[in-house]
């Protein structure tokens, strides 16, 4: 009881919170409570996948957050878990609706593959963002003209209203950066990205700019990753770990591939890449040296 009892309560509080991460935080909180329910009576997977009408690794999915909640499934699983007061439902009723409606990225969906959805939700929630990246300028960092020449390096043949709707959905991103209560971000970039002129010598000065004033934000750790380091630990390509304030929710890796996305939250998978990054922050340049070398770069182009 008191373990069920301490469930309802961070259930209250979850629906009574402000809905920071949007749908997809709403749906991790939901999905983990469920959870904890399920597994407080003892009951499988397939058995509560046979009660909606569903498998077990729909089950699964749901108490991941990658999918929605029906209001029915939600229904038929208080049910099952015994979960009887009209108050206490209407509860997981309600945050069930508020991580249902779409996001604020929803109308950029015609440009935007479904596999990233998800991280924008889990970006827009975190607490701290942890990222390494080694062809490109991290996306929070990067310059409308900077977007605009890596999109259409990734989508030649694009439409330019198309091309503009990706310039303005990496916009809209960034603004987490300088809202009240921002997250920590601490990245690490390999210094070919900070070389590498994309978009043109011109643009590249722009971003570098762009770099050395990132570096002045409180919530800003940037460090690079510079040639004479040599061979490092990330040697499989870039990544980001998202943290979050809410304690029910888990750390998770993100891996972004060309035409899909790994999301990682697995608590070994996990403290394998906090370990990488821990390595990387270690063999790369201080941010003061990393400052030293952007102003450096900058003087070069």
């Amino acid at each position: 009881m008191g373990a069920v009892q301490r469930d309802e309560n961070l259930l209250g509080s979850a629906v009574q919170a402000p809905p920071t991460g949007g749908p997809t935080v709403l749906r991790i909180v939901l999905g983990t409570q469920l959870r904890r329910l399920r597994e407080a009576k003892g009951i499988s997977r397939q058995t509560a996948g046979y009660t909606i009408r569903a498998s077990d690794a729909k089950i699964s999915r749901l108490e991941l957050g990658r999918v929605g909640y029906k209001q029915r499934d939600v229904a038929d699983l208080l049910t099952l878990y015994g979960v009887v007061d009209e108050q206490e439902r209407e509860a997981f009723f309600t945050l069930a609706r508020q991580a249902s409606s779409p996001g604020w990225w929803h109308k950029y969906s015609d440009v935007m593959p479904s596999w990233f959805e998800l991280y924008l939700g889990l970006e827009q929630a975190a607490s701290v963002i942890r990222t390494y990246q080694v062809q490109f300028v991290p996306g929070l960092f990067q310059t409308p003209e900077y977007v605009r020449a890596v999109a259409m390096l990734g989508h030649p043949g694009a439409a330019a209203n198309d091309i503009d709707l990706r310039v303005e959905l990496r916009m809209a991103r960034q603004e987490i950066l300088t809202r009240s209560e921002p997250p920590r971000v601490w990245a690490v970039v390999d210094e070919a990205a900070l070389r590498r002129p994309v978009g043109g010598s011109q643009v590249m000065r722009g971003q570098l700019e762009r770099l050395i004033e990132m570096t002045e934000l409180p919530n800003i750790t940037l460090q690079a990753i510079t040639f004479q380091a040599g061979g490092h630990a990330a040697a499989g390509g870039p990544f980001s770990i998202v943290r979050f304030s809410d304690p029910d929710i888990h750390d998770i890796a993100y891996l972004e591939q060309l035409t899909s996305a790994l999301y990682l939250d697995k608590r070994v998978d996990v403290d394998n890449y906090l370990m990488v990054m821990d390595r990387l922050c270690a063999e790369a340049a201080s941010p003061s040296e990393t400052r030293q070398l952007l102003e450096s770069i900058l003087k070069e182009t």
